[in-house]
């Protein structure tokens, strides 16, 4: 081969074709995220995600659930079939406990509560119709409904969680403009970011509303059985008498979050739809069968009780360290269960500035910017304290309160 041949061959092949132009234009739109990426420093205590405390996990009894289901139900377990059948017993006896009406066609289990979640544009939005939000929101599950196309609309969240007079005169607005929303997501117990817990007038309030306007209601309820103090309040679902909650739970919280297994309870064609959708199909049977023997030996109630007395103690920790550590115009909502604390800030700091402020110190969190749907929340930020050991609590609100001392002088 001559040189010139030669040469000729070793010249690039260029093409006008990219693979992006293969994408669909959902994701061809979609955005990646952007938190984290501002933040260049090492991180040493992170208050800004909401996971569980590994310490907490119950190791040895799921150890031994996953001996006995090996040993005794291997050839369903381990093979293509449906969700372990005393699974769904025993999560129809923690709803039915709740007061919750619940049975077979009622239930569905997912991969985790976002599963479910995210499963709701497939039944309920088409482009441009209308979901109503909190303000702020738990965005993981808000960002579906965005992709799916739906139109939010979102109604303030205060001390007592989402404003209920605002809804109603929202849904009168829409009613008159001939506009029916699919449905309301609201978090209303140990509401994710900013804690509150919705008292039992809103809570009735809220549910009237829905069956007068014709709006289901999504109850993501992740975190009422992490309850520290004062009194219980009943689920939406249990004050619905005509079948317009749909009730959303998750092993998550009181288990493990790598197990993957939550749940939903509903009008059973709500349930027979979003099984329609599951395209994977059930859930894995050799989990469902661990889980399911896991809960039938009553331990996972006094497991509840163990995360509870942990999860209080890091709260009354991080409350108090900001009490001594922040300045005090900064107002902090005191939870009564969950795993956040969100702090409101004063008119002279941005959350995202002092986001990078404090990672140059090691310190995250989460600015309340990523918890709003509407571009709002700088005033704010959102503190977990489930995941960090109590020395590294104390240590990280001591950093994070000096750089709020220094930004203020």
């Amino acid at each position: 081969m001559n040189k010139e041949v030669f040469k000729l061959l070793m010249v690039p092949i260029t093409h006008t074709h990219q693979i992006a132009d293969l994408f669909a234009e959902r994701a061809r739109n979609l955005a990646p995220p952007t938190y984290g990426t501002e933040l260049t420093k090492i991180i040493t205590v992170s208050f800004a995600y909401g996971l569980a405390d590994p310490i907490l996990f119950p190791h040895t009894d799921l150890a031994t659930a996953s001996a006995a289901v090996l040993a005794e139900e291997a050839p369903i377990a381990l093979n293509y079939g449906p969700p372990s059948g005393q699974l769904y017993e025993q999560i129809i006896l923690r709803l039915q406990a709740k007061g919750i009406a619940a049975d077979r066609d009622r239930v569905i289990i997912g991969y985790g509560s976002s599963q479910i979640l995210g499963l709701l544009p497939d039944v309920f939005i088409e482009p441009g119709d209308v979901v109503i939000v909190e303000a702020p929101t738990y965005l993981g599950a808000v960002g579906r409904f965005v992709n799916a196309g739906a139109r939010l609309i979102t109604i303030p969240v205060d001390e007592l969680g989402m404003d209920v007079d605002a809804l109603e005169v929202t849904l009168s607005d829409l009613k008159k403009q001939g506009i029916r929303p699919r449905f309301i997501y609201t978090i209303p117990t140990f509401h994710n970011p900013t804690g509150a817990t919705m008292p039992l007038f809103r809570r009735q309030k809220l549910v009237a509303l829905a069956a007068e306007y014709g709006v289901l209601v999504v109850e993501d309820d992740a975190y009422s059985d992490l309850r520290f103090q004062g009194e219980t309040v009943p689920p939406l679902a249990t004050l619905d008498q005509e079948g317009w909650v749909l009730y959303v739970n998750t092993f998550s919280k009181i288990i493990a979050p790598g197990i993957r297994l939550g749940w939903a309870c509903g009008d059973p064609a709500i349930i027979e739809r979003l099984a329609m959708f599951k395209s994977e199909g059930p859930v894995g049977p050799l989990i469902s069968h661990v889980v399911a023997r896991y809960c039938a030996t009553g331990k996972l109630d006094y497991h509840i009780q163990e995360l509870i007395a942990c999860y209080q103690h890091k709260c009354n920790l991080l409350l108090e360290a900001i009490a001594q550590e922040f300045p005090s115009d900064i107002v902090t909502l005191r939870p009564e269960g969950g795993f956040y604390v969100w702090c409101k800030l004063p008119p002279d700091i941005s959350a995202k500035a002092l986001l990078i402020a404090a990672s140059e110190h090691g310190v995250s969190f989460l600015p309340g910017t990523r918890c709003y749907a509407n571009g709002q929340g700088d005033d704010a930020i959102r503190l977990a304290f489930s995941f960090q050991p109590t020395q590294k609590i104390v240590e990280g609100i001591a950093t994070l309160g000096a750089v709020l001392r220094a930004w203020q002088r």
